[in-house]
């Protein structure tokens, strides 16, 4: 277990692979931990060094009292970096991972070489309905919204097909701790990256879930349209977590795309 304190908190990371190689730092959804990641990882080589981490208020990380702002998160990502000797990174972000990302990228750039944005945007919203949801679970509990949440997260074909591992997607949703999810759930709500998005000048790989009922693809696009330069894929047949339900796509996508970086 590998665990350190930055910007006043302890973060719970996993430092991987080969570390005089080409550093990837994955930063993760709201309501999961960095096991999200662990279908998409075993795909992309074993000759990388691999960052994940659990943003404070998930997994395994100190969970501070709400609210949380995108620029908390930012900093706990950036001195995470600074302190583990990371500069230069592809920097993958999931969700609210890719808001974290595209604030990283505004206030640390030479913390970036690429990004790939996966099912966010640079306005997840609008904050009328993430104050509906943050009602109903400061008063009931993360589990009252776990079923229209899973359903979201992943395509109908994926629920049914899959039931068992759906539990355990489950599990990991309502465990999360209630002030981090709140926490974060706030920081989403309240966080505009707009300028963020026109102000990336980096190589940037914009991917959507064609089923994804939290950031469809309409609006993953409208994001891209911002990055000078951006490329945007539909993963196809995944909802909100691509690197779950379809990662063989999405590491096809992310090869092709560092491939291309690469070659300048």
């Amino acid at each position: 277990m590998q665990i350190v304190k930055v910007n006043g908190v302890h973060i719970h990371y996993a430092d991987s692979g080969n570390r005089h190689k080409q550093p990837f730092v994955f930063s993760n959804s709201l309501g999961t931990d960095f096991r999200v990641w662990n279908k998409l990882l075993a795909l992309l080589g074993d000759d990388c060094r691999f960052i994940l981490y659990d943003k404070r208020g998930h997994g395994l990380s100190q969970c501070t009292a709400p609210p949380h702002t995108l620029d908390d998160h930012v900093a706990d990502l950036a001195e995470l970096l600074k302190v583990l000797g990371v500069s230069k990174a592809y920097v993958c972000g999931l969700s609210v991972g890719g808001l974290i990302a595209q604030g990283l990228s505004a206030s640390h750039p030479e913390l970036i070489k690429a990004l790939i944005l996966c099912d966010t945007a640079h306005v997840i919203g609008p904050p009328e309905i993430w104050d509906e949801r943050l009602e109903i679970i400061k008063t009931q509990g993360i589990s009252a919204l776990a079923t229209p949440i899973l359903e979201r997260w992943f395509s109908n074909e994926f629920r049914t097909q899959h039931p068992q591992e759906l539990a355990g997607w489950r599990e990991m949703l309502v465990r999360t701790p209630l002030d981090g999810y709140l926490g974060t759930a706030m920081a989403i709500r309240n966080g505009d990256m707009t300028e963020a998005a026109k102000a990336i000048r980096v190589p940037t790989l914009c991917l959507g879930g064609s089923e994804d009922g939290a950031t469809p693809p309409d609006l993953v696009q409208s994001m891209a349209a911002l990055i000078p330069g951006a490329q945007f894929q539909i993963v196809d047949g995944a909802g909100h977590l691509p690197c779950v339900e379809q990662p063989q796509q999405m590491a096809g996508y992310m090869i092709k795309f560092i491939e291309e970086v690469e070659r300048g």
